[in-house]
């Protein structure tokens, strides 16, 4: 993993980062975007698992939530900031939807990543700084779903839905 630095690659406003895994999170596919602005070749990419772009920023629960919510074959969208080959980072609003072949059998998961508003960056990063806070106080099993909790039960106080709150940043 490289040593992440304080260096922002921003998504241009009309481009979309796209990229398939196979059922464990496995790459195997990415177009020219990902690849631009990650700072990977094709060859490093595939086959790798996708948390080669995790950035140490991004508190473990939000995975937590999004592979429940694909395990009930439902779509995620959430903000995540993802780690460049070279330490900088870049942010992304992701929608992850389950990928299935022609006779209805998952067959991995598909990616749409696009530019991330400024607000959505500010009001995010204050909540994943605090869920990686809960992360840390944890045990490594039960971390995850503690820093959702900590998200979801955020989201419950202030009377707004998960989707309802993603959306509103955009």
């Amino acid at each position: 993993m490289p040593t992440p630095k304080d260096h922002e690659v921003l998504l241009p406003d009309n481009e979309f980062i796209v990229s398939k895994t196979d059922i464990k999170g496995r790459i195997t596919y990415v177009n020219r975007v990902f690849m631009r602005i990650a700072g990977y070749s094709e060859q490093q990419l595939l086959n790798q698992p996708h948390s080669i772009i995790r950035h140490p920023d991004m508190p473990r629960g939000v995975f937590y939530f999004l592979w429940h919510t694909l395990q009930k074959n439902e779509e995620f969208f959430g903000y995540v900031k993802n780690l460049c080959a070279d330490g900088s980072f870049y942010w992304v609003m992701a929608n992850v939807t389950p990928d299935y072949d022609a006779n209805e059998t998952l067959s991995g998961y598909y990616s749409v990543r696009r530019k991330v508003s400024e607000k959505a960056k500010s009001e995010v990063t204050p909540i994943y700084q605090e869920m990686l806070k809960l992360e840390q106080n944890s045990s490594a099993p039960s971390a995850p779903k503690i820093s959702a909790e900590y998200l979801f039960n955020l989201l419950e106080k202030n009377n707004v839905s998960y989707e309802e709150f993603v959306f509103s940043l955009t």
